[in-house]
């Protein structure tokens, strides 16, 4: 590990002016992404900037109709929330299935979302319920967030302060885990809305997307069934010792499907 100051930042602003001043810099929250780099030697931060206690970056409320939850929130506050289970028990759900015990309450909803590692699990609730960073200087649409492996529409040093979900009629999430780490070989997050239905991935390629024929068939017949004769194209989705593209196709498929069960089944 290289050597860096650590400061704790006592609000937003002075956060702010720290990583203005300082462009080596890194915001520290949960550190689940960071803190590994930096035990290997692959980041050389000049400056920590703790901002997981800030209280502008904390809270889960009803705001507007939507669900806001602070940046700093972990996965487990997430989990757990009453709020965020009534709202959208599908977003409780998958913060409740993140890596593991360890990471649920160490990790947080900003960091991992501007980390946008592609085979994370919140991307996948941000673009399906169509959700907006709202960061210390803008309103970012999640369709306009997300662009590429480790990229996003943040600016240097820009700030997540919370983010706002619209309230779906029903939702749901399946993931197929990697057994050691808990992240997502492939996971679906499919959203009801009443715009129709949204279908996001995570985990299967080097960036979260949108799978359209998926909503095409489910706007159609809301029913595991319409999935049937789909088919996703393996040429642009991941590879390694894990999996092969063509089986990672074959896993948006099946996790699609049960995710539509799932969503299903809140009705009885």
């Amino acid at each position: 590990m290289f050597e860096f100051d650590y400061v704790k930042a006592k609000s937003l602003s002075e956060a702010a002016a720290l990583i203005a001043a300082n462009p080596e810099a890194k915001l520290l929250a949960g550190g689940m992404t960071l803190i590994p780099a930096l035990k290997q030697r692959l980041a050389q931060p000049s400056h920590l900037v703790d901002v997981g206690g800030l209280p502008e970056l904390r809270g889960i409320e009803m705001k507007n109709g939507g669900l806001a939850v602070g940046a700093a929130m972990q996965h487990h506050e997430v989990a757990t929330s009453a709020v965020v289970r009534k709202a959208i028990p599908a977003l409780a759900y998958l913060a409740g299935h993140i890596g593991d015990p360890q990471v649920r309450n160490r990790g947080t909803l900003g960091g991992s979302v501007a980390n946008n590692d592609p085979v994370a699990d919140y991307p996948a609730a941000v673009l399906a319920l169509a959700a907006t960073v709202v960061t210390a200087r803008r309103e970012i649409a999640a369709a306009d967030f997300f662009q590429g492996m480790f990229a996003t529409a943040l600016a240097e040093g820009e700030i997540i302060v919370r983010l706002l979900f619209p309230v779906p009629r029903r939702a749901a999430y399946e993931k197929f885990p990697h057994p050691a780490s808990g992240y997502a070989m492939t996971g679906v997050f499919i959203a009801e809305t009443a715009a129709g239905v949204r279908v996001a991935v995570t985990g299967a390629g080097p960036g979260v997307f949108r799978w359209s024929d998926a909503e095409s068939a489910l706007a159609k017949n809301l029913n595991p069934a319409a999935l049937d004769g789909l088919a996703v194209d393996p040429n642009d989705l991941n590879e390694d010792i894990h999996a092969t593209r063509e089986y990672r196709a074959n896993l948006v498929k099946v996790m699609a499907q049960r995710a539509v069960q799932k969503l299903l089944a809140q009705d009885k």
